[in-house]
């Protein structure tokens, strides 16, 4: 069967951190775009970060962009977001997906949420103090 296992998350006060995780089973994750979105209470979901190329090139939104970090580990078949100097307006429901097959062009227009099939269960994080 074919999913994403979300974990990570929950409540962190401002300027705080938190790394959420996102398991691939039944199929490798290595090979196929990964993204985080997340969605804010009567928002629309937004990307955070797609992991876009063979060699990791990542898109990030502006609004995160040198706090947070998105990574793979090949070898245990899942992907991460480090998340730094958290704010509330971080808070929301996290998702990562997955999508089509990695090539070499980095293309951030790809990092919506069309792109992506596969989505994990979701995850709360919520900054407040």
């Amino acid at each position: 069967q074919v999913q994403l296992v979300q974990s990570g998350g929950g409540l962190v006060q401002p300027g705080g951190s938190l790394r959420l995780s996102c398991t691939a089973s039944g199929f490798g994750l290595d090979r196929y775009t990964v993204g985080w979105f997340r969605q804010a209470p009567g928002k629309e979901r937004e990307a955070v970060s797609c992991i876009l190329t063979y060699d990791d090139k990542t898109y990030y939104a502006d609004s995160v962009k040198g706090r947070i970090t998105a990574s793979r580990d090949n070898a245990k078949n899942t992907v991460y977001l480090e998340m730094n100097s958290l704010n509330p307006e971080d808070t929301g429901v996290y998702y990562c997906a997955a999508g089509p097959l990695l090539t070499q062009y980095f293309s951030p227009a790809l990092c919506v949420r069309a792109t992506f099939g596969t989505w994990g269960q979701g995850t709360q994080v919520t900054v407040s103090s």
